[in-house]
């Protein structure tokens, strides 16, 4: 754990440094640039429930991601499964009225079945037709583009809106609001609490880890490998489903076009940056978050261009991911050395 936060620390600084250079090199300062992106993101209570709110989406997707890779299946559905999971929510708003006690959880409920739903069509035809996941949730992820963005054109269209969207579904199922601060990431911390705890202290959990460290092993300790692999594709599914489900029920309360963003792929990243640790999936995706949303206040006060964000996500993860292993190797090497004195000594 200590190796991991370490080499994570060390990447982000290199990272925020090789940031600076290229700043210099386009004439803006540096110190000014960082000043205002995180001011914008952390610097008092507005900026930071904002960043808390658009890092919900990042870390259940992130997360969804992280516990398939670990697990053995190569799910990269994130972005098909959290459209699903948003307009099965959308719809579900729509047509069902009751009490917001009741509304909410059904409305989290909806949006967890449409995620698992797309993510379980892939572990199908993994199982019976043996299509590699790899693919199929790619071509997934396309298949429910054009359908989300068919069913808000066409059979659930506002027909008093200039753009294809959804008209606004019922208040109840709204995610309560105290100032600016959404409730939304209350609801992922209990589910990233639940997750972590099945992933970490379960039989379940230990099985999917070891599946992924080496199936065969695990197969012949007496893991059922095919029975994992449904329950794996099927559970990250549903936390994707449920990222897109959050996102319409903490606003705009609606289904849009564009409404998935990057959140997914971007998810997906966060999972590689972390190595699939949990922990790690949380903290990178608050970063990011931090990130992105300072990205605008940064633009309007130091004029460097908001896409500047994406160029340093990814010297984060180009330096974090290719030096992990030569950062483990060094400190390896000097621990060894610090051993080795403390025994002649």
């Amino acid at each position: 754990m200590r190796k991991k936060f370490v080499s994570g620390v060390l990447g982000i600084v290199v990272a925020l440094g090789l940031g600076a250079v290229i700043m210099l090199i386009e004439g803006f300062n540096p110190i000014t640039t960082y000043s205002a992106l995180f001011s914008y993101s952390l610097g008092g209570f507005y900026p930071l429930t904002t960043t808390l709110r658009n890092s919900v989406p990042l870390i259940l997707t992130g997360l969804s991601a992280s516990i398939a890779f670990a697990s053995g299946p190569v799910n990269l559905g994130q972005p098909g499964q959290l459209l699903i999971g948003a307009l099965f929510a959308t719809v579900g708003g729509l047509y069902i009225h009751l009490p917001a006690p009741l509304m909410i959880p059904l409305l989290i409920i909806l949006a967890m079945i449409g995620g698992a739903l797309w993510s379980g069509i892939a572990a199908l035809m993994r199982r019976f037709f043996s299509m590699d996941e790899f693919i199929t949730t790619l071509m997934l992820n396309m298949i429910a583009d054009f359908f989300t963005y068919w069913a808000i054109s066409y059979p659930f269209f506002d027909k008093t809106a200039y753009s294809p969207m959804t008209p606004q579904i019922d208040k109840a199922g709204w995610l309560p609001e105290f100032g600016n601060f959404n409730t939304n990431i209350l609801v992922m911390v209990l589910v990233f609490v639940a997750v972590w705890f099945i992933f970490t202290r379960f039989t379940a959990g230990y099985e999917w880890r070891l599946t992924g460290q080496n199936s065969i092993f695990a197969r012949l300790g007496g893991c059922k490998i095919d029975k994992n692999y449904v329950t794996v594709m099927l559970l990250t599914g549903a936390l994707a489903g449920l990222a897109g489900g959050l996102v319409v029920m903490a606003g705009p309360h609606r289904f849009l076009k564009g409404l998935g963003a990057n959140y997914a792929w971007d998810g997906v990243m966060i999972a590689m940056v972390a190595n699939n640790d949990l922990i790690g999936t949380l903290l990178y995706g608050l970063f990011f978050s931090s990130l992105q949303t300072g990205a605008v206040g940064m633009e309007l006060i130091t004029a460097v261009p908001s896409e500047f964000i994406q160029v340093l996500q990814s010297v984060i993860v180009l330096v974090i991911v290719a030096g992990r292993g030569m950062l483990d190797i060094v400190l390896d090497k000097t621990q060894i050395k610090r051993k080795a004195r403390e025994r002649t000594a």
